[in-house]
C-alpha cells in the first residue's frame, strides 16, 4: 500500500465533500469507500466498526474516519484520515459564512435542503437493508424478525438509549452461536424423545 496515505486522503476529503446532513447521512459514503471502492475491510467487518462506533460518545463520521485511517496506517493515518474529513467542511464554513445570512431566508435554498432530505433517506434505507439482509442470514428469520421487533420496541416504545441497545446486542451477539448450538442440539434431542 504504497498511496495508502493518499487513498486515505481522498476517500475521507469526498465524505466530508459530498457528505451533507450530519453523521447518518455521511455513513453511507464512508461505507462505500472503505468497502467498495477501496476494500479495506468486508461488510460485516464495517458493520460491526459501526455498531461499536454508535456506542461511543462524539460524531459518528470523524470517528470511522480516525478508525480507517488508524486501521491502514496508525496513529498518523488515523489524524489524516480525520483531517481530510473535517478540513473541507472548516473551510468552506468560514470561506462562506459571509453568505449565510443572506441565504438563510432564500426559498430556492430552503427548497435545494428540502430536496436532499428523501435522497438521504433512501441512501439510509438502502444500506440499513443490506445489513439487515445480512443480518437474517447470520440469525436466520425467526432471529433476525424478533430481534428487529425488540429493538424497535426498546428505542421507540421504551426510549432506551441507542446505546444501551447496541451494547446488549453485541453482548447477545458474542454468544449467539452457542446459544444457537445449544437450541439446536435441545430440539433434535426433544424430536429423538418424541420419536421414541
Amino acid at each position: 500500500m504504497a498511496n495508502a496515505y493518499v487513498q486515505i486522503g481522498m476517500a475521507m476529503f469526498r465524505t466530508g465533500i459530498l457528505g451533507y446532513g450530519g453523521g447518518p447521512s455521511i455513513v453511507p459514503l464512508i461505507r462505500y469507500e472503505a468497502v467498495t471502492r477501496f476494500k479495506w475491510m468486508k461488510d460485516e467487518e464495517f458493520m460491526e466498526v459501526l455498531a461499536i462506533a454508535n456506542t461511543l460518545p462524539g460524531p459518528i463520521a470523524t470517528k470511522l474516519a480516525g478508525y480507517l485511517g488508524y486501521r491502514l496506517k496508525g496513529s498518523l493515518g488515523a489524524v489524516l484520515g480525520v483531517a481530510a474529513h473535517i478540513l473541507p467542511t472548516c473551510v468552506a464554513m468560514v470561506g462562506l459564512y459571509s453568505f449565510i445570512t443572506f441565504f438563510s431566508t432564500s426559498h430556492v435554498i430552503k427548497g435545494m435542503i428540502a430536496a436532499v432530505v428523501p435522497i438521504v433517506a433512501v441512501m439510509l434505507g438502502v444500506m440499513a437493508y443490506e445489513f439487515g439482509e445480512k443480518a437474517v442470514k447470520g440469525l436466520g428469520w425467526t432471529a433476525g424478525v424478533i430481534f428487529f421487533v425488540l429493538s424497535f420496541l426498546l428505542l421507540q416504545t421504551f426510549a432506551v438509549h441507542p446505546a444501551i441497545v447496541i451494547f446488549l446486542f453485541l453482548f447477545y451477539g458474542a454468544f449467539h452461536h452457542k446459544v444457537k448450538d445449544k437450541w439446536g442440539k435441545s430440539r433434535k434431542a426433544l424430536g429423538k424423545g418424541e420419536g421414541s
